[in-house]
């Protein structure tokens, strides 16, 4: 079964990021989504992806996460998002083309659901992506993982 979206969220800023059924993405991320920090407006950074059962799993340590609810732009199931090497390529059904550029660390904002959850989201909290391909995208699209053959140099990021 392949991977696909669960949920697609956005905001004007911040958290939680709410759910929306299709949306366009461009080079610069998810139409309509704002950024409170300029660390996170960069086209490396345009899109933020979390695994659902993250989330879940996170959710059975005492916190309370849903989709969007800790700021990512989609969520996904069975994708294993965290476990993909930088330069991974992910192709949507409908065309849209991402490539995995960084780990998402987790920061302050977190404190706004729990104190403990930047520690506790370490290599569970999603990485983010650049657009490759623009286009839609919508809730319930498969997902293909075209892993990288040659190893990512860190000095590409």
């Amino acid at each position: 079964m392949l991977p696909r979206i669960v949920s697609i969220n956005v905001s004007r800023g911040g958290i939680p990021k709410l759910p929306v059924p299709k949306i366009r993405l461009t080079a610069a991320g998810l139409e309509g989504d704002g950024h409170n920090h300029a660390k996170h407006d960069s086209p490396i950074q345009a899109v933020c992806i979390q695994d659902v059962e993250k989330l879940n799993e996170l959710s059975r340590n005492g916190y309370s996460l849903s989709p969007g609810k800790a700021g990512e732009n989609l969520t996904v199931e069975d994708l294993h998002v965290n476990s993909l090497p930088i330069g991974t390529r992910l192709e949507f059904s409908a065309g849209v083309i991402l490539e995995i550029t960084k780990v998402r660390k987790p920061c302050y904002v977190m404190d706004a659901i729990d104190p403990r959850l930047k520690d506790d989201a370490v290599g569970r909290h999603g990485m983010y992506a650049k657009v490759i391909k623009e286009g839609f995208i919508s809730i319930g699209e498969a997902i293909q993982v075209l892993k990288p053959t040659v190893p990512y140099p860190s000095t590409w990021i």
